[in-house]
């Protein structure tokens, strides 16, 4: 039977090309708009469209899901399964009804922890040490329904949301490809989630606005999971950057906010508890580099204040 796949950016590539090459039949892929990107503001596709496209698939971009041209066609199809992978989107009930096994979501968390738009963003910033993916029967909520499988992933301190993403989603196609298989031998039933819900709101661009106040964990938790967007920005010598990457040193004292050190090849900050030494960094309208080339032709001074 078909399989309907809703999905929009790169974390959702692999379990398309999981589906793919475990010989599903998928009969559509539906993503979102193509949107203007990058400095040229050139339209671009989503990463899903250009897989699905790659391989054949008939790909439609709908601007409303409630649109009832939409179900008729998804209902025409008669899926077995809808599946969705960070399609950015809530499903409505005329939706999810539609296919006979369910409407089956992977999502980057271990539900109910960081339920929303940027689970693991916020696993990173909230300094969580493991995180993982679940599959989940999609109901009308917010990743409220029950859960079928769920795999554990360890965050490593040098994670930032770029490479964890990556990494999950990997880890989440497989997971997907044992849970549809799991449902087909009768083996796998939905159990409810289990726990106190939190959230994982999208991020906004001053969420990256960098409060030196915060202890060193804290900001260097915040520049990895707010990479590579907002970013975790402030002003350095009055220029607007980007901290790339960093790490805590620990001090017996310190002031927020006021640059400690700096050498040639070391720049630390102090903040509400211990240091910040910055590694990389971006400059607006730069490319990334590292600390000792951003020194470089910058007049620096310690004692001076980061905005």
């Amino acid at each position: 039977m078909p399989i309907i796949f809703f999905g929009t950016p790169e974390f959702a590539i692999p379990s398309l090309k999981a589906l793919i090459e475990a010989g599903e039949e998928i009969s559509l892929v539906v993503t979102q708009p193509d949107r203007i990107k990058g400095r040229g503001h050139k339209l671009t596709p989503p990463p899903v469209k250009i897989m699905a496209l790659q391989h054949g698939i008939e790909v439609i971009q709908p601007l409303s899901l409630s649109d009832k041209g939409l179900v008729e066609k998804l209902s025409s199809l008669k899926p077995e399964f809808i599946i969705v992978v960070a399609y950015g989107r809530i499903l409505p009930p005329s939706i999810l009804n539609i296919p006979s096994s369910g409407c089956i979501n992977l999502h980057a968390s271990l539900l109910p922890k960081y339920r929303g738009a940027a689970p693991v963003q916020w696993a990173i910033i909230k300094g969580e040490e493991s995180t993982g993916v679940t599959t989940m029967l999609m109901d009308e909520g917010l990743d409220s329904g029950p859960v079928f499988l769920q795999r554990e992933v360890e965050i490593n301190k040098d994670d930032n949301a770029e490479s964890l993403s990556k990494r999950l989603s990997e880890i989440g196609a497989s997971l997907l490809i044992e849970t549809i298989r799991g449902i087909r031998k009768g083996v796998l039933k939905p159990r409810p989630q289990e726990g106190e819900p939190t959230y994982a709101p999208p991020l906004k661009k001053e969420d990256g606005n960098i409060d030196w106040n915060k202890e060193a964990i804290e900001i260097s938790n915040l520049i990895r999971g707010t990479y590579p967007w907002p970013g975790a920005y402030c002003s350095i010598a009055g220029e607007r950057v980007r901290i790339v990457k960093a790490r805590p040193v620990s001090a017996s004292q310190s002031r927020p906010g006021i640059i400690e050190k700096v050498t040639k090849e070391e720049l630390l900050v102090g903040t509400g508890h211990g240091l910040l030494s910055i590694i990389e960094i971006q400059p607006s309208g730069r490319s990334v580099m590292t600390v000792r080339a951003f020194l470089q032709g910058r007049r620096v001074i310690e004692g001076s204040k980061v905005e």
